[in-house]
């Protein structure tokens, strides 16, 4: 299993065909069969989860944000990207897709969104909110850009949260960074090298497949420091057992086992349910044509 995670890590990294893997990781089928099953039931969500709560916790801050940054990037699509799925920035006239993230203050990502890089930043902002809204329901204040206009921050306030556009000063030349807002441009920058923007899927539901790889690609993340107050954990016992484990990877797949364990147990279950209740039914119907 480790193994499938190292081969995981390397095709998000390098961007390599699923079938030109290096022959010492193992095989595509079996790399992309779990590339798919987790990214199908969550498990990658999971893990990305949990390692966003132990980078807070590390720093000593609550394992929940509070507070998000949204921003978005163009990116020029793969050859052989379905046309019905890419389009071109009208601003900045680049051709591909438009990715947005949500991110904390300290750089992790909570949320992301991948559109044809015509959609307007409304759109990019709505849908993150109502990611946020499902992943991090303890977020109440998002600063976005000025290219976000009113209907985010109103949108935003139908969810219970606070979205403030953080305008440009007029007198600034050239690249100036934002008070709390540059690290939504450096999480994009530092990710500028990975495959996920470049992912191609087939239309519709299958666009999932670059938010799980960026996901997958968050397992690399960098480590940033914080000079903030350190808050009291509220999740100490997961802290703990991620922070002092020898390997916390070695953790991870431990939760992996057991929540494949677990759905595997269900499964039984309902299917023991299953038999239970077509043996019911046929004995009804047996007394239905005896007693006709």
């Amino acid at each position: 299993m480790r193994e499938i995670v190292n081969a995981l890590l390397y095709q998000s990294r390098t961007g390599c065909q699923w079938d030109f893997l290096p022959h010492d990781l193992p095989p595509r089928s079996a790399v992309f069969y779990y590339f798919a099953r987790w990214r199908d039931d969550g498990t990658d969500q999971a893990i990305h989860d949990l390692l966003r709560w132990q980078t807070r916790e590390k720093k000593g801050r609550l394992a929940d944000p509070s507070l998000a940054v949204l921003d978005t990037q163009r990116v020029h699509a793969a050859a052989g990207v379905p046309a019905d799925t890419t389009g071109k920035d009208a601003g900045k006239k680049v051709p591909g897709r438009k990715r947005g993230l949500a991110v904390d203050v300290l750089g992790p990502v909570i949320a992301v969104v991948v559109l044809a890089a015509s959609a307007h930043e409304n759109i990019a902002g709505t849908a993150l909110l109502d990611r946020l809204a499902i992943q991090a329901p303890t977020v109440h204040k998002v600063l976005v850009d000025q290219g976000c206009k009113s209907s985010v921050v109103t949108h935003g306030a139908r969810l219970g949260m606070d979205v403030e556009i953080v305008a440009r000063n007029p007198a600034d030349r050239g690249f100036v960074p934002q008070p709390k807002r540059w690290v939504a441009e450096q999480t994009l920058g530092g990710r500028a090298d990975l495959r996920h923007p470049h992912a191609a899927p087939p239309a519709g539901t299958r666009l999932r497949t670059p938010p799980g790889q960026f996901r997958i690609a968050g397992v690399l993340g960098d480590e940033r420091c914080d000079d903030q107050t350190p808050d009291r954990h509220r999740n100490p016992d997961l802290a703990r057992r991620m922070t002092t484990s020898p390997d916390p990877g070695t953790w991870l797949l431990v939760k992996i086992d057991a929540r494949e364990a677990a759905l595997t147990s269900q499964a039984e279950h309902t299917r023991a349910l299953i038999s239970d209740l077509t043996a019911k039914l046929r004995d009804l119907d047996e007394l239905s044509i005896i007693y006709g």
